[in-house]
């Protein structure tokens, strides 16, 4: 009963999302909003579905509703990589298209081909250092707020199952998932693409599940 509960309550959040966006009226709202604050938007953004993805994976991993340990603080971090990924949208497109216009890059005016590019480059580059970045800060909070004990580099290194982490999401969701979603992401209309990043970290929530399980197998 509490996990059925938990299930309606979790699927009215995402519901309340989609309704945000299918009614026209609060969709403009919405966009105009985030396009006015971008930085706040991507934050709040990823701060609720990413947490959201969290709590799934959660659900996946424990087989029961749990809030994770130190949860408000991880939707922080959640936040912060929101507003890093407004930015880099905006750099890596605009740079596939400045690189396309000067021959640096094949296929100057077609749209799909600067949204595979954007998505080839930014997955094989910034990609694999937002794991990273996500994955210290996560271990840095678990350190300093239940452990209680002083926070070193070298801790957070020495926590860090490497093989996992380049082996399945670099080398695995990376390429072969984030990739082709990203490519879709961008032949989106540029008001819609952070907001659809948003909702594939609930997919990213429910990936470091499995990793995890995987782990412990």
């Amino acid at each position: 009963m509490k996990n059925l509960k938990g299930d309606i309550i979790w699927s009215i959040l995402l519901a309340i999302w989609v309704i945000i966006l299918l009614i026209p009226e609060s969709r403009e709202t919405f966009i105009h909003l985030t396009e006015k604050y971008p930085y706040l938007g991507g934050f709040v953004k990823f701060f609720i579905l990413a947490s959201m993805g969290d709590m799934l994976g959660s659900r996946i991993q424990e087989k029961e509703w749990i809030i994770p340990n130190n949860f408000i603080k991880k939707a922080i971090v959640w936040g912060i990589l929101g507003m890093m990924i407004t930015l880099v949208f905006t750099v890596f497109m605009a740079g596939v298209a400045g690189a396309q216009k000067v021959g640096k890059l094949p296929f100057n005016g077609s749209k799909f081909a600067q949204a595979f590019l954007g998505s080839l480059i930014m997955n094989l580059t910034f990609g694999p250092m937002l794991y990273i970045y996500h994955k210290f800060m996560d271990l840095w909070i678990d350190i300093k707020f239940e452990e209680k004990v002083n926070v070193t580099i070298k801790a957070i290194v020495d926590k860090i199952d490497w093989y996992t982490l380049v082996s399945f999401s670099w080398f695995k969701t990376c390429i072969f998932i984030w990739i082709p979603l990203h490519t879709i992401v961008f032949l989106m209309p540029p008001e819609y693409r952070v907001l659809a990043s948003a909702f594939l970290s609930i997919l990213l929530g429910v990936l470091i599940a499995i990793t995890k399980k995987k782990k412990v197998q």
